[in-house]
């Protein structure tokens, strides 16, 4: 009886955790296409437009290992519980901003969403490969959970561009209450079922280790040094910190290159919500695919090719002349369909930069995912893409993008091969 009720109890736990993996993503991509609205509301310009999503990540910066020691010292349920509370109250906030009116507000709400988005992801990989009984099953529920991430990716922007409509110079972030409101029932659902579920704890420190951080035998700030002591790991969290800039940089500045009124190219924010959206599912595809392949071809050939063709595909699109084609009886930019497809290239960079920068760490794997997850604070430089937008023009501030996409290619390339500690 008692197993029947521990595998009921796994099984809602398990649901909770797929429930938060499409949240991660709902949220976060929401604060990146909130950007149209923001832009339009509070008179904000490309640079501005940026902070929502800037400061959802910059968040990461002072949650990355705080988060991690949190999980260590109190276990995946509380952690998880305070990450769904978090993210509750700084959604709320968010849809507070809309009925004051006030941009400061807004941004301030971002930034709390970004604790909770930082807690979780530092959560939901370990807990379901650990109540997947790890191995094939755990990774099996793992890559699940990413699935799920792709369909939240890809369903905010669009619900967000159908609720604005097409009057973008109207556009305000009330409008976007209906979504705000389903985030935070889907928060809030997720409270219940942790708060009710039986979470194993099998990372929590035991008495001994506890004793011994007590008592001053262990240090964060030299596992910090030691694990940033590996060349290959260093460059690598480089890489990932500028991916993070690459991954929501192409889709925001798409969606604002889209909605510019009065220009040729302007389609409004429903069908800009749709190829934005594109982007999203093309990143779903090339997880899948990633997956499926993954055994067969190294993480180093993988970033390698895909930093290849992303930047090939956006040299394209700043090149090309201005062309409507209609897919699906929308009309929109060619060049945007294939920033759309970039998607594809950096669908499985998050995963092949960790593998490769973690390879060779030993018993720092853990402090290197907690650093990984701080870098994730690279997102707070996209306003630096806005304002480059601002200086000269959209499509020229993926000139940045390509840039970090060089580093990338070369850190597959030449920078990744496992180091031995510097003396």
């Amino acid at each position: 009886m008692e197993d029947i009720q521990n595998k009921k109890s796994n099984q809602m736990a398990i649901l909770a955790m797929f429930a938060l993996f499409f949240m991660i993503a709902f949220v976060t991509n929401f604060a990146g296409s909130m950007g149209v609205i923001v832009k339009n509301q509070f008179g904000a310009s490309n640079t501005a437009s940026q902070l929502g999503s800037a400061a959802n990540f910059f968040a990461y910066l002072f949650m990355g290992i705080p988060g991690g020691l949190i999980l260590k010292r109190k276990g995946y349920k509380f952690t998880s519980l305070l990450a769904v509370a978090v993210g509750f109250a700084g959604v709320g906030v968010q849809l507070v901003s809309g009925f004051v009116s006030s941009f400061v507000v807004y941004v301030i709400g971002a930034f709390i969403a970004g604790f909770s988005m930082c807690m979780l992801n530092l959560v939901v990989n370990p807990l379901l490969n650990t109540l997947g009984g790890e191995g094939k099953k755990g990774n099996q529920l793992v890559q699940i959970g990413c699935s799920l991430n792709s369909v939240g990716a890809t369903l905010a922007p669009v619900l967000l561009g159908y609720l604005i409509g097409g009057e973008v110079a109207n556009a305000k972030v009330a409008d976007a209450a209906p979504a705000l409101l389903i985030a935070m029932g889907l928060f809030a659902l997720a409270f219940v079922i942790i708060a009710f579920s039986s979470i194993p704890e099998p990372h929590m420190e035991t008495a001994a280790e506890k004793a011994t951080r007590l008592a001053g035998g262990t240090s964060v700030i030299r596992d910090i040094v030691e694990t940033l002591k590996f060349r290959h790991f260093t460059f690598g969290a480089i890489g990932i910190f500028f991916y993070i800039i690459i991954e929501c940089g192409i889709p925001n500045m798409a969606n604002l290159y889209m909605t510019q009124e009065g220009q040729p190219w302007y389609v409004g924010a429903a069908v800009a919500g749709s190829v934005v959206g594109a982007y999203w599912f093309c990143m779903m595809i090339g997880r899948l695919i990633g997956g499926a392949i993954g055994g067969k071809v190294s993480s180093k050939v993988m970033v390698t090719c895909c930093s290849v063709v992303g930047i090939a595909l956006l040299a394209t699109a700043i090149y090309m002349p201005v062309r409507m084609i209609t897919v699906f009886g929308k009309e929109f930019p060619l060049s945007m369909g294939l920033v759309a497809l970039c998607g594809l290239c950096t669908s499985v960079m998050w995963g092949a930069i960790f593998n490769l920068a973690a390879e060779g760490l030993g018993k720092y794997v853990p402090m290197g995912s907690g650093i990984f997850m701080a870098m994730v604070c690279g997102g707070f430089l996209l306003p630096v893409q806005g304002y480059i937008a601002d200086k000269v023009g959209i499509l020229n501030s993926y000139w940045m993008t390509i840039g970090l996409l060089a580093y990338v290619l070369v850190y597959a390339h030449a920078l990744s091969n496992p180091s031995k500690r510097a003396q």
